[in-house]
């Protein structure tokens, strides 16, 4: 029977629980960028005019259609021809805030969207501007409805920061990785990625069912 040996985890544990660090630093931030962008970009849509709607049409889309991993390559590699030079970390979550800013975007948007019109009428007989209606009418009223997609979101943008591994970011993947190729063994680091983004997934999970409990009974 062949040994599975964990020396080439316990040996290395400083260098996992530092990439797990940035891995998690790096998604909470992205998804909140690109939460408070995939917001701001639906307001734009709901209050802007045609030439608004039509340019932020286009970075939805753009972001949505196109790989995530071509993206990255973009920003990083191609940003000095344009000027833009960053650093891996920087690139990572500027890629990673403006892929998750055009789904959150859509999910925004089909939010509003939901809101029986019935309700903005109302508000506006009551006196409020349309920018009042939004925060106080629509808002609290999408928000309790977009909360699994919001949660499920959050979830895809968990994994995806896997992928900043090819330009060298020290988070998970690429720490673990390096860590497989240098001793062998790649089932034992594969497992403990697995199950590291598998408690990244099971706190996302959480953090949303408690939110979607507390806005329902709010909402109640």
């Amino acid at each position: 029977m062949p040994h599975f040996d964990l020396s080439a985890i316990t040996h290395n544990l400083s260098q996992i629980g530092a990439g797990f660090a940035t891995t998690l630093w790096m998604w909470l931030v992205s998804v909140l960028l690109g939460a408070m962008l995939g917001f701001v970009v639906a307001l734009a849509q709901q209050l802007g005019g045609r030439f608004v709607r039509a340019l932020l049409r286009v970075y939805v889309e753009l972001f949505r259609g196109t790989p995530f991993l071509v993206q990255l390559f973009l920003l990083y590699y191609g940003g000095p021809s344009f000027g833009l030079t960053l650093t891996p970390a920087m690139a990572g979550v500027l890629a990673l805030t403006l892929y998750g800013g055009a789904y959150f975007a859509e999910v925004f948007r089909g939010g509003f969207a939901s809101v029986p019109k019935g309700h903005l009428e109302a508000a506006a007989c009551l006196g409020l501007t349309r920018m009042q209606a939004v925060w106080r009418i629509q808002s609290p009223q999408m928000l309790a409805l977009i909360l699994p997609a919001l949660s499920n979101l959050t979830i895809v943008l968990s994994k995806e920061t896997a992928v900043l591994s090819v330009v060298t970011v020290p988070e998970l993947t690429f720490v673990l990785t390096g860590i497989g190729s240098a001793t062998f063994a790649y089932v034992q680091t594969l497992l403990v990625l697995s199950a590291c983004y598998l408690l990244l997934v099971e706190l996302a999970t959480g953090a949303g069912n408690w939110a979607e409990k507390r806005m329902t009974r709010f909402l109640a």
